[in-house]
């Protein structure tokens, strides 16, 4: 493993834990979308599946294992803690994420790598991540102010993107590993996705001011 995977898998790992801690001690889901939450649950019990079916290391398994339970958690909150969910801004958490599903579907049965099961579903999972944070991404521009732990749960978040291209480049350069195209073009339009919050976020760290998108 590379420094970059490693990276990558740490701010992923930190935004939820970060993303939890913020749920759990403010009892408020405020700025956060029920939406986006949703459909990493859907990426990854997708892309995980292969928990029943591969051993890769303990490592791997351990850290599948938490992005599910986390995943799971974090959605059980924003719907079902009593306190939590008064605090889910559903009047401007409207975006229809359902309707990406079935095109990621539909796209991973006519290009992925292999036509199996498991890769199929692997692929849809790429597909379904790139445009999961864009009800997020809404959100917050119609919510406008963050708060700091919302605004550093998203920079971690592109930030693991960012960092597993850098770790499929490395990859292919210096491992000589075989270039997946798919992991590629899908990494690059998620890691775009971010670049206005990027932008705005770096800004505001600089100038040490709060956090806000334009309109």
């Amino acid at each position: 493993m590379n420094i970059f995977r490693l990276a990558g898998d740490m701010s992923h790992l930190l935004s939820v834990i970060l993303l939890l801690l913020k749920i759990r001690t403010t009892k408020s889901c405020a700025g956060i979308s029920l939406k986006t939450q949703e459909l990493y649950v859907v990426v990854f019990l997708a892309r995980y599946l292969n928990l029943f079916t591969r051993y890769y290391s303990f490592y791997n398994t351990v850290m599948k294992l938490v992005f599910i339970a986390t995943s799971v958690c974090i959605v059980w909150y924003m719907r079902f803690h009593k306190v939590v969910k008064q605090t889910y801004n559903k009047d401007l958490d409207t975006f229809r994420h359902y309707v990406v599903i079935p095109p990621c579907f539909l796209l991973a049965l006519l290009v992925h790598h292999e036509f199996t099961v498991m890769e199929v579903l692997w692929t849809f999972s790429l597909y379904l991540e790139a445009v999961a944070i864009l009800p997020q991404l809404i959100l917050l521009q119609r919510t406008r102010n963050i708060d700091n732990l919302t605004g550093n749960y998203i920079f971690l978040l592109g930030a693991y993107r960012a960092l597993y291209l850098l770790n499929w480049i490395y990859r292919f350069f210096m491992e000589k590993a075989q270039a997946r195209w798919i992991s590629w073009i899908s990494g690059l339009v998620q890691t775009a996705l971010y670049a206005d919050f990027f932008y705005y976020y770096i800004k505001s760290w600089k100038n040490n001011e709060k956090l806000k998108l334009p309109a």
